[in-house]
């Protein structure tokens, strides 16, 4: 018994013996060997051999390269002679710049312009004026055409379309897009025939057909006054107001126009006769009277 209590604490007693030298090796009071040193000696010696190229920089290398560099300096040629040239041709069909002249107003020029639309008899002075053969922008000058009140006329001529329609219970998408289609192809229309009048008379004048735009445009002035005043007093006010609103574009258009279509007559100071110049008057007079048409054309419907 004795023999084998003896011989099984031989047999143990090395492995303590190995165990504990182990420890003993490492550190007297560390149960577990610390490997965080290691790991962390190991990431910064990958960071110091990955360099910009683990950050997302290209090597120096590539950069030095002629053929790189050459082929960065063709493509940023190519990419600006495409701008330039897209620049070019959009300013052919659109004029941007021109059209930057037409939105150059403030809320003093757009209060007086839509009282001299309704109320032009009083105004004396229908000439645009110029700075250096170059016409003032309209918020400097109220006889300057612009495109802020035919543009926020026509959206609000559809808004009001709409009102009426639904206070009528015949509101639908359909029938207010047609009627907005209807609106816009009839002021292409009228534009388009002016044009034409203009060439077969041979005209020379300054009026571009952004002009001829904005003042088409105007008189969706007129059709909301008449619009409204017909929702709010009934059909007879609507009529009162809209008869009021053609006097008014009558008189503004014939004004306006008469300074641009005569003026060749009126800079060489000749009155206005000869079968030319009784032509630019009936031109006048048919764009002026037209105006009261299309006014009563396309809200009549909308009033019951």
């Amino acid at each position: 018994m004795e023999y084998t209590l003896t011989q099984k604490s031989l047999r143990y007693q090395p492995n303590v013996r190995l165990r504990n030298s182990s420890m003993e090796v490492s550190d007297g009071n560390q149960l577990f060997e610390d490997t965080s040193r290691c790991g962390s000696e190991k990431s910064h010696l990958m960071k110091q051999h990955s360099g910009p190229q683990a950050a997302g920089f290209p090597d120096h290398s590539m950069l030095s390269d002629p053929m790189s560099n050459l082929a960065m300096a063709y493509g940023s040629s190519l990419a600006s002679r495409g701008r330039e040239m897209m620049d070019k041709n959009l300013d052919r069909f659109i004029p941007i710049s021109k059209l930057k002249y037409y939105f150059a107003v403030d809320t003093v020029y757009v209060g007086k312009k839509l009282g001299l639309l309704v109320f032009p008899y009083m105004h004396e002075n229908w000439e645009v004026s110029y700075q250096q053969d170059t016409p003032v922008a309209p918020r400097f000058d109220v006889n300057a055409p612009d495109l802020y009140i035919p543009a926020m006329g026509f959206i609000t001529y559809v808004l009001v379309a709409g009102l009426a329609l639904g206070t009528q219970n015949r509101f639908s998408p359909e029938l207010l897009g047609g009627q907005a289609s209807s609106a816009l192809v009839w002021l292409i229309m009228e534009v388009l025939a002016v044009l034409l009048s203009l060439y077969l008379v041979t005209v020379n004048t300054d009026l571009t057909t952004i002009d001829l735009l904005a003042f088409a445009g105007y008189k969706y002035v007129g059709m909301i006054v008449g619009v409204v005043a017909g929702l709010i007093f009934g059909r007879l006010a609507y009529y009162i107001s809209l008869l009021w609103c053609c006097a008014a574009i009558f008189v503004f258009m014939t004004r306006t126009l008469r300074l641009k279509l005569l003026s060749e007559a009126a800079a060489e100071g000749r009155l206005v006769i000869g079968t030319r110049n009784q032509l630019r008057m009936y031109l006048t007079m048919c764009i002026a009277v037209a105006q009261p048409a299309f006014m009563y054309w396309l809200t009549y419907h909308l009033i019951r």
